[in-house]
Parts: C-alpha cells; sequence; structure tokens
C-alpha cells in the first residue's frame, strides 16, 4: 500500500519511496490507500487546474470488483445514478456509463489480497465517471448493496494502464499527455 503523495507520512510508504522526480511535481488528484491504477504526475498547473476542476469534466475509468452477484437492476441504478454521502451532505451522482466486465480484466496480484469467500461472487464492474467526488466509487457500489472490495483507475480520458504495471512510469511530452487527455494547448 502506497500513499499517493510525495510528502512523508510516518509509517507509510509514499511516491518519494519510489519514484525520483523534481521536486515541483506532485500527483493530479489522488488514489485512497486501498486502491490502484493511473496517477498522471505533473509540474504543469494548467493540466492540474482542467483535470481537477469540475468544470472541465473529463472520463475516468474505474474497474471495480464488487461482493455479491451484480443485477442488471443494479448497473442501471448506477448509469442513472445514485445518493451517496459526501462530506455528511447527500449527493446525487451524475448520470454514468456502468457494465459488468465479462471476461473479467486480468489484472496483476493485489498485495494484500483481496477478502476472498468461497460463495459469494465477486464480479468485476466498469464505472466511467466525468466527476470525483471523494471515495465516490466505493460510495456508488456500495448504495447499491455491492461493496467494493478491489479498485483500479484504468484510464483518464486516452490514458490507460493497459501496457503498465504496477510501479510502472511511462514520461510523456506536454503535447503527447495534452493530445491524450483531449485537452487543447492553447487553453
Amino acid at each position: 500500500m502506497v500513499l499517493s503523495q510525495f510528502s512523508a507520512q510516518e509509517g507509510k510508504q509514499t511516491l518519494a519511496d519510489f519514484f525520483n522526480v523534481p521536486k515541483d511535481v506532485y500527483p493530479v488528484g489522488r488514489l485512497d490507500a486501498d486502491s490502484e491504477g493511473l496517477l498522471i504526475l505533473t509540474n504543469d498547473t494548467t493540466l492540474n487546474h482542467r483535470l481537477l476542476t469540475p468544470s472541465f469534466a473529463h472520463e475516468r475509468a474505474y474497474w471495480a470488483q464488487v461482493d455479491g452477484q451484480v443485477t442488471n437492476e443494479a448497473i442501471a441504478n448506477l448509469q442513472k445514478g445514485v445518493t451517496i454521502n459526501v462530506d455528511g451532505i447527500m449527493y446525487a451522482t451524475k448520470p454514468c456509463k456502468a457494465s459488468l466486465l465479462s471476461p473479467e480484466p486480468i489484472v496483476p496480484t493485489r498485495t494484500p489480497p483481496i477478502r476472498f469467500r468461497k460463495d459469494i461472487p465477486a464480479p468485476w464492474i466498469q464505472l466511467i465517471l466525468t466527476e470525483g467526488k471523494n471515495r465516490q466509487v466505493r460510495k456508488m457500489t456500495a448504495a447499491i448493496g455491492f461493496p467494493t472490495l478491489r479498485l483500479i483507475r484504468h484510464r483518464i480520458e486516452n490514458i490507460t494502464i493497459d501496457t503498465m504495471q504496477p510501479g510502472d512510469m511511462i514520461e510523456l511530452s506536454k503535447a503527447a499527455i495534452y493530445k491524450k487527455l483531449l485537452l487543447s494547448l492553447t487553453t
């Protein structure tokens, strides 16, 4: 488990334990300590602003392994939006794209492994969101009765982890990352 930050935190591993980057590089957005997947590191303040400001909505695809046999009704509820608690206030999520992943994605082994129960299915669903509230995917799957066991951010716009392994870092030029994120270099 690695915190998606460079600043030290007693007893916890951070990005600084794995990557040597310039002091002005920081993660755009965060993954909670129990989540995995794509994280963009940059020193581009414009990119940071565009990715973190809600009015510049962009797609983020998550793979969530959930506890229980997901129903079509549950997927439909996710697609319409569900009500979750955000900082003590009830919030209706925006409609999203949601689907059962079949076949299940091939993903690296997780350490520590998720809870496994022989008689209860643990299927994978994909959620594509254009908003990013704190722990939103976990709260959404819990709201439909299927708590998240494992969560992977698979994609931000056209940047994916398809060819990556945990701990990999791929450097992209400013032009390349803006193109993949569907952003204009002039805005």
